[in-house]
């Protein structure tokens, strides 16, 4: 099974938790996070959004739950 990098793809330098659009992209619409399956990331790129994506919630940037 060939693994794609979407985030190779992206050509995304660094991964920005003040970049929400970028972020907003791999959440669902009650924002949890897309699994790595569904977003074709490797490990470490998963690893890096969701520590992006926690940022930003910590920072009031991204919601934690949508009503």
């Amino acid at each position: 099974m060939e693994q794609h990098n979407l985030h190779k793809k992206a050509t995304l330098e660094h991964i920005d938790y003040k970049d929400i659009t970028a972020l907003g992209a791999y959440v669902n619409p009650h924002a949890r996070m897309f699994s790595r399956r569904r977003t074709g990331f490797s490990a470490k790129s998963q690893r890096d959004f969701a520590r992006a994506i926690k940022r930003a919630r910590f920072m009031a940037l991204m919601p934690y739950i949508q009503h």
